[in-house]
């Protein structure tokens, strides 16, 4: 492998991958649409900005770069915008939204240019992915949400061993979940959200070095793969899917870098695993708009960072611990439209200290806002036996999680 692009695709990871990670924080809505080759960036050039004619000299990633763009041009149906209108002759880092770099050798001497990032966001294209992008081999950046590509994802975009983030949200894809995308092999941003992507997650992408996994509002079904907790991701957003059956047992065993997992709007069903309190600084927990049964987890205690705790439209019972009001980073915590029986004196004070507390909807007696009692006589999941380790805050915190993470598969 030629390693001038891959070292030179680690240097673009430090300059633009902190912008772009932290622009994505990280929102179940529109897709994320993150500025490539603006403002200290060095050796970037393009977007209008005239670079000396390929022609002149032999820079054959140039020329190939040529061939990829002109043969994607010539797959794109409708423009509306006229954002092609500047792809003409071979001077691909003067084409708005191409954007060039001038990479140094091994010695540290100047090299020629190459493409390293196209950001083609919200540019209404209509047309396909074509194989020939898969020349673009210095490719760092590839942004596209917010447009009209359809169809498949080609497989030779596994080439594009520099690429590190492919934003494909808002779009209309269809078909299954692109396998080849796993192929890609540095990659850490994946953006598919607000497509039509259909079938099975596949259980690989959570083995991959993702730090985002954005799949979200697509039409994923089946379980949630059980090595979820394998992911290094710090954002997981897996919401309005068709996905079904429980969150895995093991989930709250992954790294201590996520921060925030959503699974809300699902057809999940079964516990929440108390291997959540394993994650000491997730800020976003959402799995509402599901079928979760049983008690919450005492464990949930433990998230000190946790900021939004929604749990609402479920079917959980029992008593709202104690312990989960008297989170210190506390902003939203909903657990309405549940079989909540009781919650103690503690979980009343959040009201006085600006939190966003609703518990509407529930089957706590003489509380406003609460089911019928008819519809209390009979709690779901009645008979579901959730694994449940009983101990005070100190185990829960401490000694217990050391215990169950010695003990997960």
């Amino acid at each position: 492998m030629n390693q001038k692009p891959f070292l030179f695709s680690l240097s673009l990871i430090l300059i633009f991958l902190k912008t772009t990670v932290n622009a994505a924080s990280f929102s179940v809505g529109g897709g994320v649409g993150v500025g490539v080759g603006v403002g200290g960036a060095g050796g970037w050039v393009g977007g209008g900005v005239s670079y000396p004619n390929p022609s002149s000299s032999p820079v054959s990633n140039l020329k190939n770069a040529y061939i990829a763009l002109q043969a994607w041009k010539s797959a794109i149906k409708s423009d509306p915008n006229g954002l092609l209108n500047s792809w003409v002759g071979s001077n691909v880092c003067g084409y708005k939204g191409v954007f060039c770099a001038d990479p140094s050798d091994e010695m540290g001497d100047p090299s020629e240019p190459v493409v390293a990032g196209i950001d083609l966001n919200h540019g209404n294209l209509e047309g396909i992915l074509v194989k020939e992008l898969s020349l673009l081999t210095d490719l760092s950046l590839l942004h596209l949400n917010s447009n009209r590509f359809s169809g498949t994802i080609p497989q030779t975009l596994k080439d594009l061993y520099a690429l590190t983030e492919l934003d494909l949200s808002n779009n209309l894809f269809t078909g299954p979940f692109p396998v080849t995308i796993l192929q890609i092999p540095n990659l850490l941003y994946l953006d598919l959200r607000f497509n039509s992507f259909s079938g099975p997650i596949p259980q690989d992408l959570f083995n991959k070095n993702l730090d985002a996994i954005f799949l979200n509002n697509n039409f994923f079904s089946g379980e949630i793969p059980r090595n979820l907790a394998n992911s290094p991701a710090s954002v997981i957003n897996l919401a309005n899917n068709k996905l079904t059956g429980d969150i895995p047992i093991n989930f709250g065993y992954s790294s201590p870098k996520l921060k925030e997992i959503l699974f809300l709007n699902n057809q999940l069903t079964g516990c929440i695993p108390q291997g959540i309190g394993m994650w000491s600084d997730v800020q976003v927990f959402d799995a509402s708009f599901n079928s979760l049964m049983g008690h919450l987890p005492d464990t949930i205690s433990c998230l000190e960072d946790i900021e939004v705790l929604n749990v609402a439209h479920n079917k959980l019972s029992g008593e709202l611990p104690e312990l989960v009001c008297e989170l210190r980073s506390l902003l939203k915590l909903s657990v309405a439209y549940n079989f909540i029986s009781g919650f103690s004196q503690q979980c009343a004070k959040l009201y006085d200290k600006n939190v966003g507390f609703d518990i509407a909807l529930n089957c706590i007696p003489g509380l406003a806002m609460q089911r019928p009692e008819p519809d209390c006589d009979s709690v779901p999941g009645g008979g579901l036996s959730c694994l449940r380790v009983p101990s005070i805050r100190p185990l829960a915190c401490g000694t217990l999680l050391q215990r169950l993470n010695a003990s997960a598969p």
